[in-house]
């Protein structure tokens, strides 16, 4: 079946003369074929893998399965075959010219037919699985239209939906800053995407919900006025000369910069020295509501800072709840 001496021309390189460019090149000639049962599968082989990848590849021509089956030579074979083949570097198309014996040649041709059929493989199921789950999402979200358009005809309304609803009037009639406003809508519409039975729901909608109950627009303050604060400060405690103009020099910062953020004075003292009571008066100078918080006893400073939204039952620090309460 196979012929014996079959010659091929490998180029070794190109010669650069006046006025033209001369190939080298130097004729390669097979070593014996014998027509064994080894040599007759490696080009069954060869034969059906490449017409395997003919027939997935959409850039091959189907016409190349029809031609490869009628090569009778093998040397002519490989060659063929390697020429067509587009994934092939020009380094393994030099490799299989350069390489003598039809056997050898053949294996090797094997070898690079086998991993590019693997490839194509591993390429399919992976497109496979891409457009299973793109259509799965298509399918959920279309089902889910629908359940929403049947839900608005028949006047009925998700649960979830209507939280979230509900929650977006509250930040709209809160006056928020338009900072925190767009971070509430941002972590509202993450809350509207999820699961009502998923982990982080109730701290997303809590989280929420805390920051639409701040009276952000609200204030019981109004403009400070210096004397009558020192009138009052006088009025309620006698003496704590250093104490209360420590409070008046405050105060005075205050009304110069009035987008200052609200100084934390800290008194400290045994009980019954007037701490409390001063704070009272502070809070009546400036015409301002007075909470008064017990933090005797804790052991959480998360009473204090609050605590981190990734706990499960999460609060704001005691002082914020305080501070959303007087409305």
């Amino acid at each position: 079946m196979f012929t014996e001496g079959v010659e091929r021309v490998r180029l070794l390189r190109y010669v650069q003369t006046e006025p033209f460019m001369i190939a080298e090149v130097e004729t390669v000639e097979d070593e014996e074929s014998v027509d064994t049962p080894g040599s007759e599968a490696l080009v069954r082989n060869v034969v059906a893998q490449f017409q395997q990848i003919v027939t997935e590849s959409p850039t091959l021509s189907d016409e190349l399965r029809t031609i490869v089956a009628n090569i009778d030579e093998p040397s002519r074979l490989v060659d063929f075959v390697a020429s067509s083949l587009p994934f092939l570097t020009t380094e393994d198309k030099q490799q299989l010219l350069e390489t003598a014996g039809i056997g050898t040649r053949l294996e090797l041709l094997n070898q690079h037919l086998a991993k590019e059929i693997e490839v194509q493989q591993l390429r399919a199921k992976i497109q496979t699985e891409v457009q299973d789950q793109v259509q799965q999402s298509q399918r959920d979200y279309y089902l889910r239209e629908q359940l929403k358009a049947i839900q608005k005809e028949l006047g009925e309304q998700d649960e979830g939906q209507r939280e979230v609803d509900d929650l977006r009037q509250k930040i709209e009639a809160a006056g928020m800053p338009e900072d925190v406003k767009k971070e509430a809508m941002k972590e509202l519409t993450r809350l509207g995407r999820m699961s009502p039975m998923a982990a982080d729901y109730s701290l997303t909608r809590n989280y929420i919900e805390w920051l639409a109950v701040l009276p952000w627009a609200k204030s019981s303050g109004s403009k400070i006025d210096i004397a009558k604060a020192k009138e009052i400060l006088d009025e309620d405690h006698y003496e704590l000369k250093k104490v209360k103009d420590r409070i008046l020099d405050y105060l005075s910062v205050l009304e110069l910069k009035p987008d200052m953020k609200g100084p934390i004075l800290c008194f400290v003292g045994p009980p019954g020295v007037g701490k409390t009571s001063l704070g009272r008066s502070i809070a009546r100078a400036l015409g301002r509501k007075f909470q008064r918080i017990s933090l005797g006893g804790m052991h959480d400073e998360a009473e204090i800072r609050g605590h981190r939204r990734t706990y499960i039952g999460a609060l704001p620090a005691r002082s914020s709840r305080a501070y959303a309460g007087p409305r």
